[in-house]
C-alpha cells in the first residue's frame, strides 16, 4: 500500500464529514448572523441608522472600544511576558503562574464581578479609602476595564505559552552564542516565529473583550450613556421590547468582530507575499 492511500479516506467518508461540517456551521454561525442582520432591517434601513445613531447607544459604542483599546495592550504584554517566562525558564512556583492564568477560564464572569465589588465597592475592602478620596472604580468605567482585562487576561498567554514550548530555545540561545543582545534575540528571532500565535490571541482577546457580558453587568451598574457596553446596551433595548434598536446594536457588534477578522486575513496575506 502506497503511503499516501493510507491517509486518504474513501470519497464519501469526505463528502460527509464535510457536509456535517458546513452544515454545523450553517445552523449554529450564519444562519443566526443572517437573523441578527434581518431582524436589525426589519423597520428599514432609516430606523436602523437611527437606533445606531442614537446618543446613548454611541456612548455604549464608545465605552465598548475603550475598554477593547485598553485590555488588549496589556494582556497582549502579560501573554507576551507569562509565555516567555513560562517556555523559557524554569523557576519555583511556574505551575502555580500556569494555574493562575488559567483561572478566569474556571472561574464564571459573573463571579469575578463579584470579586471587584468585594474590592471595590462601597463596603468593599478598599471602598471606604477610595470614596475617602472621591475614587471611583465599580459603577464607573475603571472597572468596567479592569472586568474586562481580568476575564480577557488568558486569551494571548494560552495561545503563546504551547507555541513556545514546542518551539524549543535553540535558535535563541545559537543567537546569544553569536553576541546578540537579549532585546536583538526576542524581536529577531523569538517574535517573528510566534507571530501567528500572537495575531491570533490578539484577536481573540479583542473579541472577547467587546462581547464580555457577565463580569461587566455586575461592575457597571448599567448607567445609560456612562457605563452601559454594546452587550449591556443591548440587553437594555430587548428587555424594553425594542426588538429592532436591539438587533440593530448587535449587528454592529457583529461587524466589529468581523473587521477583526477581516484584518487578521489581510495582514496574514501581506506577510505570506
Amino acid at each position: 500500500m502506497a503511503d499516501g492511500a493510507a491517509l486518504t479516506e474513501p470519497r464519501l467518508v469526505r463528502w460527509l464529514l464535510t457536509g456535517a461540517a458546513l452544515a454545523f456551521l450553517g445552523v449554529f454561525l450564519f444562519v443566526p448572523l443572517a437573523l441578527v442582520f434581518a431582524k436589525a432591517l426589519a423597520d428599514g434601513f432609516g430606523a436602523y441608522v437611527e437606533a445606531i445613531r442614537e446618543p446613548v447607544a454611541l456612548a455604549a459604542v464608545r465605552l465598548t472600544l475603550t475598554a477593547a483599546a485598553i485590555a488588549v495592550p496589556v494582556n497582549l504584554l502579560f501573554g507576551l511576558a507569562a509565555a516567555w517566562s513560562i517556555a523559557k525558564f524554569r523557576f519555583p512556583g511556574k505551575n502555580l503562574l500556569i494555574t493562575l492564568i488559567d483561572l478566569p477560564f474556571s472561574v464564571s464572569p459573573v463571579i469575578s464581578g463579584m470579586i471587584y465589588v468585594l474590592l471595590f465597592g462601597a463596603h468593599g475592602i478598599f471602598g471606604p479609602w477610595l470614596q475617602a478620596h472621591d475614587v471611583k472604580i465599580i459603577f464607573a468605567v475603571p472597572g468596567i476595564v479592569l472586568a474586562t482585562i481580568f476575564v480577557t487576561s488568558p486569551m494571548v498567554a494560552r495561545e503563546l505559552i504551547p507555541l513556545m514550548q514546542s518551539q524549543g530555545n535553540d535558535e535563541e540561545e545559537a543567537a546569544l552564542t553569536l553576541g546578540a543582545s537579549g532585546l536583538q534575540t526576542f524581536f529577531r528571532v523569538s517574535l517573528p516565529k510566534i507571530r501567528w500565535g500572537l495575531l491570533y490571541g490578539v484577536v481573540l482577546c479583542n473579541a472577547r473583550a467587546m462581547g464580555e457580558f457577565g463580569a461587566v453587568s455586575v461592575v457597571s451598574g448599567h448607567i445609560r450613556g456612562a457605563t452601559n457596553t454594546m452587550p449591556l446596551h443591548v440587553e437594555i433595548l430587548y428587555n424594553e421590547y425594542q426588538f429592532s434598536a436591539a438587533f440593530a446594536v448587535a449587528s454592529l457588534l457583529a461587524l466589529l468582530a468581523l473587521v477583526t477578522l477581516a484584518i487578521k486575513s489581510v495582514i496574514e496575506w501581506r506577510t505570506a507575499r
